[in-house]
């Protein structure tokens, strides 16, 4: 999605911003920060860009009132976009503003970088772009050196591990009416209410509606139908959830595009149940108002990333775990009087 193999590094400033309900306070530069040489300008690029590299999502600025010119991370990119010789005075207002929101107790203090990159390419376009990036945890680093015919070891506390960035965005200069283009990175606080400040209240992000969300989405909400929903409807067996979730991985990682209605009899079949997975799916897009097409081209990407979460594992107490990938038929569930306890019976024709 992100690549920078033409990228550069044209100018970066950095601040340091504490918490504001622990009455910490904020620290400015008074000028942008000075690259002694090239070797430091490429180590930032790995640290700043390498990780937006798996990025897949790409959001939009927006604002809950539906007027983008009051979203203020828009307001500052577009200064910066328009006018390079503002950069470090417009730098110094985004930290001031991100002091603001950073009100939640669990938030860390940490350096605000904030960088402007030309060439890096998103979706195989080059172009100019703002980087905004917090590093908020430390660690130590151990030394060791040749000395007098031997080596010496020493340590640098509270450095900052190139390989681990913390919380990012990359805004590019493109689309500018619907807010730029936008890829995020936030790697701390994920189970916390701390983790909403960075996309909701800094950057107010909503994400862009494209393949790769349209396919992302309806995996999502059909394996949420399956596992969450049915049991109201319907009796069903954990072995028969497992076996709609595989026709429906199945179809998604054969087809090229998707077609509800084609889905729908492929893959539910039963009407009563279609209907009801058509009205579960309405219910998302209104609650979440992110409309989805009863037709769009399918993102193998997206079929990728939820191929991890969907689970083709029975359970069984503590004792078994059987994995069905293909034909249902081919186990069968009952229960002994004698033993007083459910079982399954699996047909196979020969061992693996």
């Amino acid at each position: 999605m992100v690549t920078f193999f033409e990228a550069s590094l044209d100018s970066i400033s950095v601040h340091h911003v504490g918490n504001s309900s622990q009455n910490e306070m904020y620290a400015l530069s008074e000028q942008p920060l000075t690259l002694k040489d090239e070797l430091i300008s490429k180590l930032l690029m790995q640290y700043f860009l390498t990780p937006f590299e798996k990025t897949n999502e790409v959001y939009h600025l927006m604002h809950s009132s539906g007027e983008l010119n009051l979203n203020e991370i828009h307001h500052f990119a577009t200064q910066l976009f328009e006018d390079k010789d503002k950069f470090h005075e417009v730098s110094e207002q985004i930290a001031k503003y991100l002091y603001k929101v950073s009100n939640h107790p669990k938030i860390k203090a940490g350096e605000l970088y904030i960088a402007y990159f030309n060439k890096v390419q998103i979706e195989g376009n080059p172009l100019d772009a703002i980087g905004i990036f917090k590093s908020e945890n430390k660690e130590t680093y151990l030394k060791v050196y040749p000395d007098k015919g031997g080596f010496q070891m020493d340590y640098e506390e509270n450095a900052i591990n190139i390989n681990k960035l913390d919380k990012g965005c990359l805004i590019f200069n493109i689309e500018k009416e619907n807010g730029y283009k936008v890829v995020v990175i936030d790697n701390t606080n994920r189970s916390q209410d701390a983790a909403v400040y960075w996309k909701d209240e800094f950057l107010q992000l909503k994400i862009r509606n494209d393949n790769f969300n349209q396919t992302n989405n309806t995996l999502s909400i059909y394996k949420n139908f399956v596992t969450q929903k049915l049991d109201d409807e319907f009796e069903m067996s954990k072995a028969d959830k497992i076996d709609l979730l595989n026709r429906s991985m199945k179809y998604f990682k054969e087809k090229e595009t998707f077609e509800m209605d084609e889905f729908a009899d492929e893959v539910i079949g039963n009407p009563k149940a279609i209907e009801s997975f058509k009205t579960y799916k309405q219910q998302y897009e209104d609650e979440f108002e992110t409309p989805i097409g009863d037709s769009f081209e399918i993102s193998t990407n997206a079929v990728k990333k939820q191929a991890r979460v969907y689970k083709s594992v029975l359970k069984l107490d503590k004792n078994f775990h059987i994995y069905i990938h293909g034909d249902k038929e081919l186990i069968e569930k009952g229960f002994d009087d004698d033993k007083h306890m459910n079982y399954y019976k699996v047909y196979f024709k020969e061992e693996a």
